[in-house]
């Protein structure tokens, strides 16, 4: 538990200090609630580069020098709190709380999502090779790995890599519960921390959380905060008050710093969101332009130049200013970003489902979903189909709510960025996986919880005056409000609750095991492995799916055995290896004619002297693509 916090607080403090030295390059000097998430996403581009041309301990360096500018700034301004500043510091707690449900329901601080998702496995290793200088998969194929460099950054503090990704996971929810709150100014606190809340856990955005697929949670924070910076960028909140020019040209700069942070968590496909959000804001905003000011604009002089000519030198420069910002910080990554083209999961033909049954529906994204797996279709667990699309229902009357408002509001860069994940959700229809189509949907939730949320706890009257309120036409929005935020609320403390936490030490030994060939042929016709671990291990910390997944490519299956059963019989017919998690403990072999062949901190490897032969292989031959099946 220590080093998960520990990592927490050095992260979002991080991330504060440089998000607000971001803001301050642009003129602002009064705090901005984006800057945990601005700041996150910069530290994901700096961090990467200084582990991967440096050292991770050059990633250490530079978070601490982040937070050493943090503790200057509050040292020398002093801050006193106000009630913003007070409101913030509830939501981001209130956040700090619910992001550590899973681990506080299971009593452990560890994987996240083993159970549900084994991927983290493969995230680890790769920040154990980040840290060691050693190379694998990920890093050969281009996969963005700035949030790996922070843990591996985190891990010259002496943190487990496991710890290290808690704390991520627990500093992007706090950032994204913060990243709203600019857009809530003219709510009473108690309903401003409850949107803020409502859209960092919306149903998906927890539902991610809880399987530790935290490219996808930070790629939401991403374009929720790109979406709200610029709808402080056209209300003019966004910079400061530095002259016009020096103005102008410095108010992307946040913008940049988002895309620069997607560009090194999620790769190329990362700034589509924000450049699709980016290109239908710009369109719309000038089409209202040109609208509302009719033949004016192509017809009236200033001096010489047209009105057109003048908005355009007022536009282009920034623009040029943030595009060649993002220019600058991708090109050392524009080698591995060709690479990544090629990954597996963009391959329709290859292995495109992940860790899914099924393509999960785009109504989850509405926020109600009464499942405590994502995955589950309507009517598959406790609760009965008509519960799922009665809770759909309310979300879309949310929601349709939510988008008049914001039409009404000229709020359009919300309105643009659900336009981009809509575009970015019918792409995998036609063309990608029901993996990528997956992901769109969870990148979109936030941004519908928050159109919908702040809508309807904006215009919904206080408690005590329901009574009063007469007429359906009256009732109907206070209903609507209670249905939506008790059901969105509900389904997201469920999906938290429901979270698996699996073992908390982690060690490379059984990838470099597999990778090594130390486990004979062990394919599709080869010898089978039998993997050992206490019951506690197997079932209580979900064991049996990180080794059988950390295993794969292989024959192998998974036994629990007590201690004291150890060296009772002899290793079951078709075993020709065995596997022994002895948890750090001295090893004592669990079955009599074994040999050991390998020893490291948590597992021991044993050959099987003399393997009976069995009628046909013990264990089921585990692929790639069966880490979802339900069947195994």
């Amino acid at each position: 538990m220590p080093g998960t916090y520990l990592s927490f607080a050095v992260l979002i403090g991080a991330a504060a200090a440089t998000g607000s030295l971001v803001f301050r390059a642009c003129g602002r000097r009064e705090w901005s609630w984006l800057a945990p998430a601005v700041g996150l996403a910069v530290l994901c581009g700096a961090g990467w580069g200084a582990a991967n041309l440096i050292h991770p301990a050059a990633t250490l360096a530079l978070l601490g020098a982040a937070l050493a500018y943090g503790a200057h700034e509050l040292w020398v301004r002093d801050p006193e709190p106000d009630e913003e500043t007070v409101t913030g510091l509830l939501a981001g707690l209130g956040a700090l709380a619910l992001a550590s449900v899973p681990f506080l329901v299971e009593l452990r601080w560890g994987i996240l999502g083993t159970g549900l998702n084994p991927d983290m496995s493969q995230h680890l290793f790769a920040t154990d090779r980040i840290a060691s200088g050693g190379v694998e998969r990920l890093i050969e194929e281009g996969y963005p790995l700035g949030p790996h460099a922070l843990v591996a950054g985190l891990g010259e503090l002496g943190v487990s890599f496991v710890h290290g990704f808690g704390g991520l996971a627990l500093a992007t929810a706090v950032a994204a519960a913060l990243a709203p709150l600019p857009l809530l100014g003219r709510l009473p606190r108690g309903r401003r921390i409850a949107v803020a809340l409502l859209t960092a856990f919306a149903y998906l955005s927890a539902s991610y959380l809880i399987q530790g697929a935290f490219k996808e949670v930070m790629q939401a924070l991403f374009v929720l905060a790109f979406a709200v910076a610029l709808q402080e960028l056209s209300a003019g909140r966004l910079g400061g008050e530095l002259p016009a020019a020096r103005w102008r040209l410095a108010c992307p700069v946040p913008l940049a710093a988002l895309a620069v942070g997607s560009l090194y968590s999620y790769s190329f496909p990362g700034v589509a969101w924000l450049a699709g959000t980016a290109a239908l804001w710009g369109a719309w905003e000038g089409w209202v332009i040109l609208r509302s000011r009719g033949r004016r604009i192509a017809n009236a002089l200033v001096g010489r130049e047209t009105v057109r000519r003048r908005s355009i030198r007022k536009v282009v420069p920034p623009t040029l200013v943030a595009l060649g910002a993002l220019a600058l910080a991708a090109a050392p990554e524009a080698g591995r970003l060709v690479n990544f083209a090629s990954f597996e999961t963009f391959n329709p033909a290859g292995a495109g489902r992940g860790n899914l049954f099924d393509a999960i529906s785009p109504l989850e994204a509405l926020g109600i979903w009464p499942s405590g797996d994502f995955r589950l279709d309507p009517g598959e667990g406790a609760v009965p189909a008509p519960a799922y699309w009665l809770g759909s229902l309310v979300g879309l009357a949310a929601l349709a709510y939510g988008l008049t408002r914001c039409v009404r509001r000229g709020e359009r860069a919300l309105l643009a960025a659900l336009g981009a994940c809509l575009v970015l959700y019918v792409y995998p229809l036609v063309a990608g996986t029901i993996y990528q189509g997956a992901k769109a949907i969870a990148i979109a939730a936030p941004l519908v919880a928050l159109i919908a949320t702040r809508a309807l706890l904006a215009d919904t009257p206080p408690l005590r005056a329901w009574s009063r309120l007469r007429g359906v036409r009256a009732r109907a929005l206070p209903a609507l409000a209670a249905a939506y935020l008790v059901g969105a609320a509900g389904c997201s403390l469920l999906a938290l609750a429901n979270g698996p936490v699996g073992p908390d030490r982690w060690s490379p030994a059984l990838i470099e095991m597999r990778e090594r060939g130390e486990l004979g042929r062990n394919g599709e016709d080869g010898d089978s492995t039998l993997v050992v671990a206490s019951p506690d291990v197997m079932s209580g910390e979900h064991g049996a799916d990180l080794f059988l997944w950390e295993l794969r490519d292989g024959r192998v299956c998974a036994q629990a055995l007590w201690p004291e059963q150890h060296g009772a019989a002899d290793p079951p017919a078709g075993i020709a290896y065995v596997v022994l998690h002895t948890g750090g403990a001295e090893p004592k072999p669990p079955f009599d004619g074994l040999t050991e062949a390998r020893r490291t901190e948590l597992y021991t490897l044993y050959r099987v002297d003399a393997p009976r032969p069995a009628p046909e292989p013990p264990c089921p031959f585990i692929a790639d693509g069966q880490r979802a099946d339900p069947a195994r």
